[in-house]
């Protein structure tokens, strides 16, 4: 069949369900049929699931034109997708077009949520199309005869590639693909992204960076204009003194009317925490939408999120509150309205969340702003202005990430085992690895058949073989099934289950939490109050309580920072308001009370200048610093600045910090004279003296854990008998000096400081944000008490200390004080 008969087929389908292709869907039907690989870029709702499983399914058509007598066994397509959750939307779609079109083609499923007797009917004759995760696609290049499985796949696609690149799942997929392209080397490469700021990068990590010199690889970019409409909810009454988390349940009966005018709305939380007392308080204030409202977060069990799934499909919840576990992809039609809860300090994720609304083609999505505490408003005028003129943050690939490397090298021993030289240079075409040296690569190997120099005595670092031909090989089941155990990079603190002592499995916690309750404490989970009655076999016990107060668990995942762009636009914002510009967003006016304020006690700084403001109280002198640079960023300046001050005079600091600035607090007041006169925000020695002032060492060992699993150095347990947390924590710390004493040379001990740095301190943005105060004019306040862009700072390190209720009660005494 010629090309256009090919598009005549998909186009006629298109108008049969009452729509018209895209443009951008024909260009990649076109960009396919002539063998390209390609990353298309498109927003959610588009119809970009259709923009490439068309292609393939026609592909199939021209390639086995007597398909209806003689259709071919056998893989012929993967779909990767980065959550479970989207599996059975694609399956949908696909099954769609192929029943439509009345192909003989069968769709199947293979993530962590398969059943074993379908992956034992799919180790025995595998579907056509095949919808997997990066992890499942890594078990099965760990299945022997992987490479008769994967021979005729003609086509792989990448979805939610913007999710995947900036972590070590890409690497993972990266290394898949480079393995996969000389298994099968007619397959095409794809993937769909959301848009993100470097889309050309983007498409080089995926297809490798030879891929630039070939004219066989396209970006396609989906011109649609989808309209997003932004509506902060801003409080009636303005707080003078903002601080995080109070204002944001006083605007709860705000968002009622909001809630009752749409027919589903999603009302998105920052953390699994905040989900959960949100849920709590809506139901209590009304308790009329008990059964059409729901809960979504990553620990509430599966059967439950694939519940509210279905319940949102078909139009019976009134509103759902989640967390990031329905950020992706999932086509809810009627989803209304989206309610973001408090700042998502991303404009992509607060894009991604908006086209959870009218996910539709053509359809306008709608997004209420509500901020936690009063300064958030300037986000929500920052991210409408970011939406406007289209600024998006990039996604930044890791590069040399031996631990993973490491885990697909066992993965490919495992499975039909590998010759050295030939994996090299595939490894090498990668873009995480182009730069990977024979020399790093030898240590490697070495490390995965010796265990490295100072593990060569002990034969449990020992787990591949090297066969009389050169072939690499695990040949000890023990190992393999261990090492099959823990394939993938996602490395979280061991979960718990969470059941009832009468049975029914309610979710999973995290082991620190839990580890904090003693039996008879009360929480709160999956909407429930709950009392622990035991912890025993990884299982938490409990029981269903009737106290009203209650714990909220928190998880690791908790503590997001502001982009870099995010803090740019927010900089923007604020400097605006030193011009006197009537250019002002409504958000910016709304704070007007508060900037009043600010402006009696301090100043708002302009873009040339740097505000420091330092006054006293009961609980000591504070010396508060606005770089406007997010959390991780602040957490690093102010250790550093702590170090400087501490080697002029013996002073002890406590660090406080948010996304808008830093609390250097002492029981002693500084010079601050001495401490701008000795130019303490130099980017002179800035490695080293981050290294001493943060304990690098320390923070090192912690990201030493992770990269100590992903490679297999510790061994995380059986799925009904994980190793604790401690233990591994133990384990890791253990080698971790053993490496620091006596092999400080080795590749993966190496890799925690790179990591501690780059990814973790986020060092380049520290050094720019360095370079920019020193160019700046220094304002230096002595305040009388505290002003309202220091107030969150003040109250979030009080909050460590205090229950939420006394926390309250100190808080209103604060600002009855400071309000006089």
């Amino acid at each position: 069949m010629t090309r256009k008969e090919l598009k005549d087929i998909a186009t006629d389908w298109f108008l049969s369900n009452g729509w018209k292709p895209f443009p951008f869907q024909k260009k990649v039907w076109d960009a396919f049929f002539q063998g390209n690989n390609g990353l298309l870029n498109a927003p959610t709702g588009s119809g970009k699931t259709y923009a490439l499983w068309i292609p393939i399914v026609l592909n199939y058509i021209k390639n086995n034109p007597n398909y209806k007598t003689k259709h071919p066994k056998g893989l012929k397509a993967i779909w990767v997708t980065p959550l479970r959750a989207l599996s059975v939307e694609i399956k949908q779609s696909a099954e769609r077009f192929v029943t439509d079109l009345e192909l003989p083609l069968t769709v199947g499923i293979r993530s962590g949520d398969t059943s074993q007797k379908e992956r034992a009917q799919q180790k025995r004759s595998m579907p056509d199309l095949l919808i997997t995760t990066p992890e499942s696609l890594q078990l099965l290049l760990a299945s022997k005869g992987y490479d008769k499985v994967f021979s005729e796949v003609s086509a792989i696609v990448v979805d939610e590639w913007h999710e995947l690149l900036g972590s070590k799942r890409g690497v993972q997929m990266e290394l898949a693909l480079s393995r996969l392209k000389t298994v099968s080397p007619k397959m095409r490469i794809w993937g769909i992204s959301a848009t993100i700021g470097n889309l050309d990068q983007a498409r080089e990590v995926l297809l490798g960076p030879q891929s630039k010199a070939f004219n066989n690889s396209i970006l396609v970019r989906a011109t649609l204009n989808k309209q997003i409409e932004v509506k902060p909810i801003i409080p009636k009454k303005m707080e003078t003194f903002p601080w995080r988390g109070h204002l944001g349940l006083h605007l709860l009966e705000q968002i009622i009317p909001i809630i009752n005018k749409s027919k589903t709305t999603l009302i998105f939380t920052n953390t699994r925490a905040q989900c959960e007392i949100w849920f709590q308080k809506i139901i209590l204030a009304h308790p009329e939408f008990a059964g059409e409202l729901a809960m979504h977060h990553g620990s509430i069990n599966k059967e439950t999120r694939l519940w509210v799934e279905q319940a949102i499909r078909l139009g019976q919840l009134k509103a759902v509150v989640c967390t990031s576990s329905l950020d992706l992809g999932v086509d809810f039609a009627p989803v209304e309205t989206i309610i973001q809860v408090g700042g998502p300090k991303g404009v992509a994720r607060f894009m991604q969340r908006a086209g959870r609304s009218g996910h539709q083609p053509g359809k306008k999505s709608v997004i209420y702003f509500l901020p936690t505490h009063a300064i958030e408003l300037i986000e929500a005028s920052a991210l409408k202005k970011a939406i406007k003129e289209d600024i998006v943050e990039d996604r930044m690939p890791y590069i040399n990430s031996y631990d993973v490397l490491i885990q697909y090298l066992v993965t490919l021993a495992v499975s039909n085992g590998f010759y050295p030289d030939a994996i090299y240079s595939e490894v090498k075409s990668t873009f995480c690895f182009q730069a990977l040296s024979e020399d790093r690569y030898r240590w490697l190997i070495n490390f995965i058949t010796m265990g490295s120099q100072s593990l060569h005595a002990y034969d449990e670092y020992k787990k591949v073989d090297i066969e009389t031909d050169g072939l690499l090989k695990v040949n000890s089941r023990a190992v393999a099934m261990r090492h099959r155990l823990q394939i993938g990079t996602i490395v979280s603190d061991a979960m718990l289950t969470v059941k009832y002592l009468k049975g029914g499995f309610l979710g999973s916690v995290e082991e620190w939490f839990v580890s904090k309750l003693k039996p008879g404490d009360v929480f709160t989970f999956a909407g429930k109050n709950l009392e622990l009655f035991k912890i025993k076999d990884m299982q938490v016990l409990v029981r269903k309580s009737k106290q009203k107060t209650s714990k909220i668990p928190s998880w690791m995942g908790g503590r997001m920072t502001f982009s870099s762009e995010m803090s740019d636009m927010l900089r923007d914002e604020l400097y605006e308001l030193s011009t006197e510009s009537n250019k002002q967003s409504p958000e910016m006016k709304a704070l007007a009370p508060i900037f009043e304020r600010q402006k009696l006690e301090s100043i708002i700084p302009s873009n040339n200048q740097f505000l420091i403001e330092t006054f006293k109280t009961r609980e000591g002198y504070h010396n508060v610093f606005y770089p406007f640079e997010g959390r991780f960023v602040h957490e690093a300046i102010g250790s550093l600045l702590a170090y400087r001050i501490s080697l002029l005079s013996p002073i002890t600091f406590s660090i406080a910090f948010n996304d808008y600035g830093f609390e250097l607090l002492s029981d002693q007041k500084i010079d601050m004279e001495q401490v701008l006169d000795n130019n303490l925000f130099s980017t002179d020695f800035l490695k080293s003296d981050l290294e001493k002032s943060l304990n690098a060492t320390e923070m090192a060992r912690r990201k030493f854990r992770d990269i100590a699993v992903i490679s297999g150095l510790v061994f995380t347990g059986y799925p009904n008998k994980l190793v604790k947390s401690k233990h591994l924590q133990s384990s890791s710390q253990l080698l971790f000096e053993v490496f620091k004493d006596y092999e400080p040379d080795n590749l993966l001990y190496q890799q925690a400081y790179t990591e501690t740095f780059e990814h973790q301190l986020e060092e380049g943005r520290l050094q720019l944000a360095m370079e920019r105060i020193n160019k700046q004019t220094i304002i230096w306040k002595d305040c009388e008490k505290a002003t309202p862009f220091s107030f969150p700072i003040i109250t979030d390190r009080l909050r460590e200390k205090l229950s939420s209720e006394k926390l309250a009660e100190r808080i209103k005494r604060m600002t009855a004080v400071l309000s006089k």
